[in-house]
Formats: C-alpha cells, sequence, structure tokens
C-alpha cells in the first residue's frame, strides 16, 4: 500500500456477476461500502450502529473487469479531507495485481433524530488524521 492507510480483502459471491459473467458495476458501490464499514470496525472501534453518516457522494472510474474466478478483490483506503462533518475517502479496487476500479465517497456524519449535520466525534478526527498519508 503506497498511498491507502487501511486494506480489506472481499469475497466475491456468486450474486456479484451477471450475465456477462463480471461483477455487475452497482456491486463495486457496495464493495466500497463493506471496506468503509471493516475501516469503522478495525480503525475506529465502531459499528454499524455508532456510525451515523450518510453517503453523500460516490464518484467509481472501473478500469478493469472483476470475474467469480478471481475470488476476492482488495480494497485499499485512505482518508483524503476532514471537514467539520464529513470525510472524504479515496479507494482503489483491485483483483489479483490489477486495479479494477479507483472511487472516492463522501460522507456526512449526521444527527438521525434531527436529521441534520454534525460535527465528527473528535476521537474519530484524531485517529483518522493521524494515519493520514497525503
Amino acid at each position: 500500500m503506497t498511498d491507502f492507510e487501511y486494506e480489506t480483502e472481499l469475497q466475491v459471491r456468486f450474486r456479484d456477476v451477471d450475465a456477462m459473467g463480471h461483477v455487475n458495476n452497482a456491486v463495486y458501490a457496495t464493495y466500497l461500502e463493506q471496506a468503509r464499514v471493516d475501516y469503522y470496525a478495525d480503525v475506529l472501534g465502531v459499528g454499524l450502529d455508532d456510525i451515523d453518516t450518510v453517503l453523500v457522494n460516490l464518484e467509481i472510474d472501473y478500469r478493469h473487469e472483476v470475474t467469480l474466478a478471481d475470488g476476492t478483490v482488495t480494497v485499499e483506503m485512505g482518508v483524503r479531507s476532514i471537514g467539520e462533518s464529513s470525510v472524504v475517502v479515496g479507494y482503489e479496487l483491485r483483483a489479483g495485481d490489477r486495479v479494477a476500479a479507483t472511487a472516492e465517497t463522501t460522507q456526512v456524519y449526521v444527527d438521525p433524530e434531527a436529521g441534520t449535520s454534525r460535527p465528527l466525534p473528535e476521537d474519530w478526527v484524531e485517529t483518522m488524521e493521524s494515519l493520514r498519508l497525503g
């Protein structure tokens, strides 16, 4: 890993593959989502019920197909910028030694009852800042 602070490996499932024999484009977003869940658990020590973030932007550039034969994909990710209530994350999704996609997402931390943004927890910001490479 060069430009990314975190890496997780995910199983390519039969249900991920479309009629063309490769992982459907929409599934790439699911892989990114699972990588974020793993990141929050492994790095920040919080589970899904504690995250309270919403995805407000998603950009994916597809580079190479992924097939069931690949077995797994590796998602490398890293925090690119941290705002008061938002986090921009960059990704590289790999199948073997091939880059299958690059992506960027923006998540906003919200108050689920009020439906408004709120400041990121200070301990999250400190941890993310300490790991950032760029």
